[in-house]
């Protein structure tokens, strides 16, 4: 299996959340993250039907219009009473319709994510479920690091199970992680300390995949 070496990696994200926690987890092994954005790289059209999926096609993507190895992590939240839902369509649930520009023209206008519509979208549909609906849930995260001169990509998962909390609880996270508690602590994530959700995280359980098969 090839290799990691140090040197400039490409994180195929436009989630500053994201790309600081990944960051975080690759300081130790000498690798110079730049990010997506940084580089001016858009993002491609997410057409996969899993998150390992869309995972290697962030990754390719990035890789090929960087000539950089390039490492792209899709994850999200699947709920268990809503059929695995929002899964790999957690951060578009996050989605408002996209603006109007002032002209009434369509335009290229993103549109904003706000993950505290997500969340509350997640409770009013368990809600409708009833009181004694399952509040289980698990986060899934996939990484795939590509490279650009032979199109060479490797995969690895990682998921972290735990239960739903309302109202969300905390600052400290991003996305879902204020109304996420992982199995065996009373905290959520967005309440924990990073280092302590870094050791146990679903990202975490991913990157220590990644780092024992290509940088140890």
């Amino acid at each position: 299996m090839r290799k990691l070496q140090p040197g400039k990696l490409v994180i195929a994200s436009h989630n500053p959340g994201k790309i600081r926690e990944i960051a975080e987890l690759l300081g130790p092994y000498g690798i110079e993250p730049v990010s997506a954005a940084d580089l001016d790289l858009p993002d491609p059209e997410e057409t996969g039907n899993s998150f390992v999926d869309n995972a290697e096609l962030k990754a390719r993507f990035a890789a090929d219009l960087s000539g950089f190895p390039a490492l792209a992590d899709d994850s999200g939240l699947s709920v268990d009473a809503l059929n695995g839902a929002p899964g790999i369509y957690s951060a578009r649930w996050a989605e408002a319709p996209a603006p109007v520009p002032a002209d009434g023209e369509p335009g290229d206008a993103e549109a904003p994510r706000d993950f505290g519509r997500a969340m509350q979208r997640v409770e009013t549909e368990l809600a409708a479920l009833g009181p004694d609906a399952s509040r289980d849930a698990h986060f899934v995260c996939a990484l795939a690091l590509c490279w650009p001169d032979d199109g060479q990509c490797e995969i690895f998962e990682g998921r972290v199970h735990g239960t739903l909390v309302w109202p969300p609880r905390g600052d400290k996270g991003f996305g879902y992680d204020p109304i996420f508690v992982p199995i065996d602590s009373d905290k959520t994530f967005a309440e924990m300390d990073p280092d302590r959700k870094h050791a146990i995280s679903h990202r975490a359980e991913a990157f220590g995949k990644l780092v024992a098969a290509l940088i140890d």
